[in-house]
Parts: C-alpha cells; structure tokens; sequence
C-alpha cells in the first residue's frame, strides 16, 4: 500500500510541476454551455486528482481516455482505494485536500457529505436525475448504476426464472446463492430488490426479508456468501446468482461463458445500486475537477459506462445500440433512495438474523 500511494503522489507532484501547454480548445460544438471557458480554466491548473476511479471497474480507463483525448493539457490522475477508504482520505487531508473529485458507493457520499468534506456543484444533467439520485445540497449525485438480476447457468439450470415468483419453485431446489445482507453492500440492495418485487418499497423493506425466509425455507438457497462469488461462478459451481446485471454481462461477454450465461431482470421488479461523485471542498484543482465531473455526467461521458456493463444514471441517455441486446430498456427498475436505504440497515440485519437463521 506505501508504494502504491507513493507512486500515486509521486504523479501528483510531477504533474504539478509541470507548465500546462498551451493547447488549443477542442474543436466542433461545446457540450454545454460554458465547456469551452471551463476547459481554458482547468488548462491553467493543468490536471485533475480523482479518488477511487480504478482503472478495471465500470470502464474508467475508457472514460480517462476520452477525457484526455477532449481536453488536451489536462492531466488525470487517480487512485483505487475503496468507498470507504476514500472518506476517511477525504476527512484525513480536510486541512491540505489531495482529491478534487471523489468516487464511492452511494452510501460513502452521505457519510462524506456528514463529514463536511464536499463542496456543491451541479455537474450537466445534474436536473435531470431522479430526486432519489441528487443531494439536495448537490454535495454527491449518481452517475451510474448497477441492477440487481438473476445471473443463471444454463448447464445447471433446465428453465430460466424470469421473476421472483420463478424462483420459489421447487425445480431451483439448492440453486440460489446471494451475499450476506448483514455485511455487504450488494446484499443490503438485493433485499431491497426482494421487497420491490413483493410488494415493498424502500420504506417497506419487510416483504423482502420475508421472501429470502421463504426461499430458505422451500430448499431453494444453496448458500449465502461474504465476498463476491464471481470467479465460483465462472467455473460454474453456482446455478443461480442474485447478483448485479454487470456481472452477468461481464461473465457472459468477456470472461467466457456466451450464451450458458444468461442474465434475468426479474418482471415484477428490481432496484438500482447507486454510484455517486462528488466535487471536494477545496480541492487543488477546482476548474478540473469540474470539467472531469461535468465530462462523467455528459451524454457523452454516461454513454461510456455502458461499455463497462453499468447503466447510465441519467434517464435521457440512451443505451447504445451494439448493447441493446445486452441492456434492454427495464421499467420495472426502481432507483434506489440510498438515504432511505441506509436507514434500514439495522432494520435489515436484525430480520434477516430472525427470520433466516432462527436467532
């Protein structure tokens, strides 16, 4: 970890010692008023510190590619140390901030925001949110998502569920294998997906406790995980995985599974898993920094993460036709109201203790 962070400064102060060039705008149209000024700004700072964009995960390194390659002079630079991670950095350097933009879980952005690290900004697009996807403050705000799914294993599994209702049959007896509510993310936003799905709501979180007790009791669980169990997937030791859509897509598309992957929006409803930005309270970089949020949030800039199997927050952005096939249009997801949500943690942990293990 020393070297990593090491090598990390090191590039932040080569980078801010180095004279910006003089390079000419872009050229062709702004894709917002006001782009071509903000560019001219952030030449004058000459790069942008961006915390927790790893390079592997949601198609980042695309993004940084295309970033660089519209705004010429402006270097990106970044690091990958968690959601978590990332506010305790924020709060740490609050005196002398490192980051001009940070990058978390929905859930990191309130705790950061309570911490008094983030400054307001409304990047483009930021109005065309969902109201659940925007702190009212515009202190973070959501730019992709990640929806929860069934990802089958057709080599295992004769009949693909198509709902929740599917997967109490008796046919997926020891099939189903979701993470642990009580101590991951993705377990938490899957419950919520349970409860949408029969019933619920973000405020009602009940009937999808119920429904996982339910599938316990009919058999159908094989087991409950603590970490992701993608690679346990691929080799195909899990028949049905209520995981994230992305990595069904991901396993399907690049890690060699094809068509024996096939990856289920339950109809009667699913949730969105929320990643959100902020723009740090005085960062060094402040013009970059908003240049580099207003680029994510861009049509341009949300058409990118397709390609790393999340969807846009944005609801005007379309998917691109070569994914249509991959991310057909799904109504019956919900955003999630990751404030709401975060509330019910307790709730969640204490239930799914009762109702599944009996304690």
């Amino acid at each position: 970890m020393m070297k990593k962070m090491s090598g990390f400064l090191g590039m932040v102060m080569a980078a801010a010692l180095a004279v910006p060039s003089l390079t000419m705008a872009f050229e062709g149209p702004e894709l917002y008023p006001g782009e071509r000024q903000l560019y001219e700004e952030a030449l004058k700072e000459g790069m942008v510190v961006s915390f927790d964009t790893g390079p592997t995960w949601a198609n980042w390194a695309s993004q940084f590619k295309a970033f660089q390659q519209r705004y010429e002079g402006v270097e990106l630079v970044y690091n990958d140390i968690g959601s978590g991670a990332t506010v305790v950095a924020l709060d740490k350097t609050r005196r002398r901030p490192q980051a001009d933009t940070a990058y978390y879980f929905a859930a990191s952005a309130i705790d950061a925001k309570a911490k008094e690290v983030l400054e307001g900004y409304k990047p483009v697009n930021f109005d065309k949110l969902p109201e659940a996807y925007r702190d009212p403050d515009a202190e973070w705000f959501i730019v992709h998502q990640l929806v929860v799914a069934f990802l089958v294993n057709k080599k295992l599994v004769e009949n693909v569920p198509q709902s929740w209702e599917d997967l109490l049959k008796p046919e997926y007896k020891n099939s189903v294998v979701y993470l642990d509510p009580r101590s991951t993310g993705q377990g938490q936003v899957l419950t919520f997906g349970a409860a949408y799905g029969n019933g619920g709501s973000v405020d009602n979180v009940l009937p999808g406790i119920e429904y996982l007790a339910k599938l316990h009791k009919n058999g159908n669980v094989l087991r409950t995980e603590g970490t992701t169990p993608y690679a346990k997937f691929i080799k195909g030791e899990i028949p049905i995985w209520i995981a994230y859509e992305g990595d069904g897509l991901k396993a399907k598309l690049i890690d060699g599974m094809g068509d024996d992957c096939v990856v289920v929006i339950p109809k009667e409803a699913s949730v969105a898993a929320p990643y959100a930005m902020s723009l740090v309270k005085n960062g060094p970089n402040p013009n970059g920094g908003k240049l580099w949020l207003n680029w994510v949030m861009s049509d341009a800039g949300q058409a990118v993460f397709v390609d790393g199997f999340v969807r846009p927050s944005v609801p005007t952005v379309k998917i691109p036709e070569k994914m249509r096939a991959y991310m057909p249009d799904a109504p019956q997801v919900q955003p999630l109201d990751i404030v709401k949500a975060s509330a019910q943690k307790s709730f969640i942990d204490e239930n799914w203790t009762r109702l599944i293990l009996g304690k």
